[in-house]
């Protein structure tokens, strides 16, 4: 199960106590002429900051595994936007007007192959990129390997967004000022001991279900670090990571294999009751992807907890030695899992 470390650390609770909310929807910026890429946006948290995006004028493609889910989630989408206009109009005789413009892209995450996929379709619509939000994942699932051998929460956290993220940075590059956001969580801090062990990636023995998810998150915050230094000071693409919150979305479904069905019905029953609705855990991430402080205050590489709040993510995330042994053990395993089939075939005969 999830662990408490964040909730010993006085430094948590300074942040979450004397510091005050920095967003609201209401800041959001008129986003006409932007595009965003939202992956899992087809539900939860994905969802909700698909809406908040193209309210304000955005275009959002919206990167889903299944097109069926993301055309159902559009009518949704647009519903909820109809009914927020509506409403602002009635309160305050003004409200966001235009088109509202959504995509569905095909990916995968589970598979290198369909995220390179992917990008590559993205890339031939010729459109730029100015916000890209790694939101898709999952949390605390039973052991198990990737489409492509890789544990999966692992894969799907953090090597398919690595992936996705790096074959689309030239295009992100080339539409500064730009934002990257690789949705992140408090529980990077349940980590496996010494947080990431490359060597034992697919040790089914390594960690349970939770470790194994907050070692998915710290791999994704040693990659914010890292490709924010990468890009340098003077490239105005601001990669950063927010904590949604504790949030009342599918990410639980797994619960019960996991922990057994009463624990999986506790987890569930607390997070509809207890945890925050989409819309509320969507605004961080929000923060990182509009707020016009992430330029003006040059803000990049952080970590924040709800909402737009600055907190120093475990110190082991700061490591540039283990950020870059990540980077090219990350590097190599997509090469490896992506090379074309008449590749492998003449590297592996039978």
């Amino acid at each position: 199960m999830p662990g408490p470390s964040h909730l010993i650390d006085p430094a948590y609770w300074k942040v979450n106590l004397c510091t005050p909310n920095a967003y609201s929807y209401e800041q959001i910026p008129d986003l006409t002429g932007k595009v965003a890429i939202v992956t899992g946006a087809n539900s939860g948290i994905g969802l909700a900051t698909t809406v908040g995006l193209a309210n304000r004028g955005a275009r959002v493609i919206m990167a889903c595994r299944s097109e069926t889910r993301c055309k159902e989630a559009m009518v949704v989408i647009r519903e909820q936007i109809q009914e927020e206009r509506k409403a602002r109009q009635q309160k305050k005789g003004d409200a966001p007007q235009g088109e509202i413009q959504l995509d569905f892209l095909e990916i995968d995450m589970n598979d290198l192959n369909k995220v390179q996929a992917a990008a590559k379709t993205f890339l031939s619509w010729g459109l730029p990129l100015h916000i890209l939000i790694n939101n898709s994942g999952i949390m605390g699932t039973p052991w198990t390997l990737s489409a492509d051998g890789v544990e999966q929460q692992f894969a799907i956290n953090y090597l398919g967004p690595f992936a996705f993220t790096l074959a689309l940075l030239d295009r992100i590059k080339e539409s500064q000022p730009a934002r990257i956001v690789m949705v992140s969580s408090i529980g990077h801090l349940m980590a496996v001991p010494g947080s990431i062990d490359l060597d034992r990636i697919n040790d089914p023995k390594h960690g349970n279900p939770s470790s194994l998810y907050g070692q998915s998150k710290i791999a994704s915050l040693l990659f914010a670090q890292a490709l924010n230094r990468r890009l340098g000071s003077e490239c105005k693409v601001y990669v950063n990571s927010p904590h949604p919150g504790v949030v009342d979305t599918e990410m639980c479904r797994h619960s019960g294999d996991s922990w057994g069905a009463f624990m999986g019905w506790v987890m569930r029953t607390w997070a509809k009751n207890l945890a925050l609705k989409p819309k509320e855990g969507a605004l961080n991430t929000l923060y990182c992807a509009t707020s016009e402080e992430i330029e003006t205050k040059d803000l990049r590489a952080k970590f924040f907890i709800p909402i737009g709040r600055e907190y120093r993510a475990a110190k082991i995330t700061e490591n540039v030695e283990l950020q870059e042994r990540l980077w090219a053990y990350s590097e190599t395993l997509v090469k490896e899992k992506t090379l074309p089939s008449e590749v492998k075939n003449n590297n592996n005969p039978e």
